[in-house]
């Protein structure tokens, strides 16, 4: 004869709490002192007890899914910002519903309109600066949301941000203050805003530092092959830079191997740096000098804004800078360059 289901009252008369303790405690409640909320979970586990999901979703009027919209799954930076987002909803019992739009505004309106009646709120990372309105117009009415640097006029959404511009400048700074002067630099997309920001800060220190040396632009996709593509081409100049400047560590990860498959010493005969800081940067050869983001946090701090918006906790600022901060590493030593 099979077994009946296990019930939220035999939960309760299990624990030997009310019925109402139990589903404050399932569903993450606040008002739960932490030993019984302890103590009513391993007894739902115990009894092996499975919440009836669409019971939930009409009692509470939450499906306890979060919807994440990015312009990629692809590389290091969205795996870290996923990790920070994940470890958030973990923590507060809730799911996530990913998806990505490529970086194609009418995938990202689909990928948003998919969303509707699915999810309680949304993040999505928008850095692109053409088409906005394909976001504006495709943002759900009255569904909480908070966007990643994305570049839009006030449309009464939290944004977290990272200071591109900075960040860059900062490491310009850092390079001509290590002896480096020919300093080129490998921009991102053209359409990104993060990539434009990075170059704004870029020709603007270079300026400000150097006056008197032009700029080296060359271009890039964030991705390793661009990085080593423009390695490789700068290696085919009449003469090197000091100091390359990616516009992220993919770039200048696929540089320095362009540089090292050509027996290009760094930083002896060229330094380098990148931006973001993803986790391989501590562990290639030598370690990549580059800005900081805590990409983690980023997502996780995201999450945060998003789900006490939800739960109608104080909201947070509209809008929140990240600070980058200089990691120094071996690809940037000084250099002796008097006798170049």
């Amino acid at each position: 004869m099979a077994r009946s289901a296990i019930t939220i009252k035999d939960v309760a008369r299990e624990a030997q709490v009310s019925v109402a303790t139990v589903s404050r405690a399932l569903n993450g409640h606040e008002n739960v002192a932490e030993s019984v909320r302890r103590h009513v979970l391993a007894t739902a586990d115990r009894l092996r007890y499975q919440p009836h999901a669409a019971a939930r979703s009409l009692s509470s009027r939450r499906t306890q899914t979060i919807g994440v919209v990015l312009p990629d799954l692809h590389g290091e930076f969205f795996s870290e910002l996923i990790r920070g987002i994940d470890q958030v909803a973990r923590a507060r019992r809730q799911h996530l519903l990913v998806s990505s739009y490529h970086g194609h505004p009418g995938e990202q309106g689909e990928a948003l309109r998919a969303m509707r009646g699915r999810v309680d709120g949304l993040l999505v990372l928008s850095p692109y600066l053409d088409q906005p309105d394909a976001l504006i117009d495709n943002l759900p009415v009255a569904l909480p949301a908070v966007l990643i640097n994305a570049q839009l006029p006030d449309i009464g959404y939290p944004v977290l941000s990272i200071d591109n511009y900075g960040g860059a400048a900062a490491m310009v700074e850092h390079l001509v203050g290590a002896g480096h002067r020919r300093i080129a630099f490998i921009c991102g997309p053209a359409d990104n805003f993060d990539a434009r920001e990075r170059l704004r800060g870029y020709r603007d220190a270079l300026r400000r530092h150097v006056p008197d040396v032009e700029p080296w632009e060359l271009p890039g996709d964030f991705d390793e092959a661009s990085g080593y593509e423009a390695g490789a081409r700068l290696l085919q100049s009449p003469q090197c830079p000091d100091a390359v400047f990616a516009a992220n560590d993919m770039m200048a990860l696929g540089c320095l191997y362009a540089f090292n498959e050509s027996g290009v010493r760094v930083p002896h005969d060229i330094a380098l740096a990148g931006f973001d800081d993803i986790p391989l940067a501590r562990f290639v050869h030598p370690t990549l000098t580059t800005m900081k983001v805590n990409i983690a946090g980023l997502g996780g701090g995201a999450m945060q804004i998003l789900l006490d918006a939800i739960e109608g906790k104080e909201s947070a600022p509209a809008s929140r800078t990240l600070i980058p901060d200089l990691m120094a590493r071996a690809s940037s030593a000084a250099i002796d360059r008097s006798s170049r």
